[in-house]
């Protein structure tokens, strides 16, 4: 989630990369008021005027990482509901990239183990969705429904589904 305050609507991207080292983690540690304080969460944001998904996911990479995609694809779009936030979310994964791993001034950005994910800080829902990320090939849609950090509602492609995370 992005972590933009106040009540709304909003669309947003979100990318992780997979390197030799692993998948490219932000820790976010560095925003104030961050509802994404200390979690670990991948990378992008919220789109601007004129920007499709690519557009933007392109750019919040490039900005949050100094590293261009040149190679990635579109594998879910996710919902979430929290508090009185709806966030429609274009979820990418990215196989190949350039350049060199800057700072990012919204945390600390680490490759972490695949098989390290599920340790991490991270929501529920991440859980279920690095879940799809590995088992489907397809596009899907996934609708997280969350009561503060406590997920309490799940859907895949327009079906509710139980969930253990």
């Amino acid at each position: 989630m992005s972590g933009k305050e106040g009540a709304g609507r909003y669309e947003t991207t979100l990318c992780y990369l997979y390197g030799p080292k692993g998948v490219l983690m932000l820790h976010r540690t560095k925003k104030e008021n961050d509802i994404n304080k200390d979690k670990y969460i991948g990378v992008g944001g919220h789109l601007e005027h004129g920007e499709s998904p690519e557009d933007c996911i392109k750019r919040e990479v490039w900005e949050e990482t100094g590293l261009v995609m040149d190679s990635f694809r579109l594998r879910g779009i996710l919902t979430f509901v929290i508090d009185d936030i709806d966030e429609i979310t274009f979820l990418y994964t990215c196989d190949a990239f350039s350049g060199d791993l800057k700072t990012c001034d919204e945390g600390e950005l680490i490759w972490i183990p695949e098989d390290r994910i599920d340790t991490l800080p991270i929501w529920p829902g991440d859980k279920l969705f690095f879940r799809l990320l590995s088992e489907r090939q397809d596009v899907f849609s996934l609708k997280l429904h969350y009561v503060k950090d406590e997920l309490v509602d799940a859907a895949l492609d327009g079906k509710k589904i139980d969930f253990v995370v």
